[in-house]
């Protein structure tokens, strides 16, 4: 099952050329996975972190540029987990123009699964691992 959510890309989200600097997908990519763990899985990625103490740091982007967003435009980002490891997650995201529907991104995401006291990687643990598989591209 998929998640998507829509943002609005904003004045300072673009460069001299008037269209979204690239750097800017990444924060949207990670806007879209904090909103993935509140709105989809239910436990919101604050409490990831303080409590559960589990951290997703990036270990490696994969990335396709499409299409340019402006100003004003809107993007819907669509959320699928791509690939489940022992200690690594890979989530697969698409952004469409949503005025045009024209996909404008694509990127494979993968996080390693890192405890936040010692900043080792862990074993996903198997709560994470239920949730996610909800979510698991068919």
């Amino acid at each position: 099952m998929a998640y998507s959510n829509t943002y609005a890309i904003r004045f300072n989200d673009v460069d001299h050329a008037r269209i979204l600097y690239y750097p800017t997908f990444l924060h949207y990519f990670h806007c879209c996975f904090e909103d993935f763990f509140e709105h989809a899985v239910g436990f919101h990625y604050k409490r990831v972190l303080t409590e559960h103490r589990v951290g997703f740091p990036v270990v490696h982007l994969d990335v396709d540029f499409k299409s340019p967003l402006r100003f004003g435009d809107h993007v819907q980002f669509t959320l699928n987990v791509e690939r489940i490891g022992t200690k690594s997650v890979t989530f697969h995201y698409v952004g469409k123009r949503v005025e045009t529907e024209v996909q404008c991104v694509e990127a494979s995401i993968t996080t390693a699964v890192m405890n936040m006291d010692t900043y080792q990687a862990i074993e996903l643990p198997s709560q994470y691992r239920e949730w996610f598989t909800k979510h698991l591209a068919k």
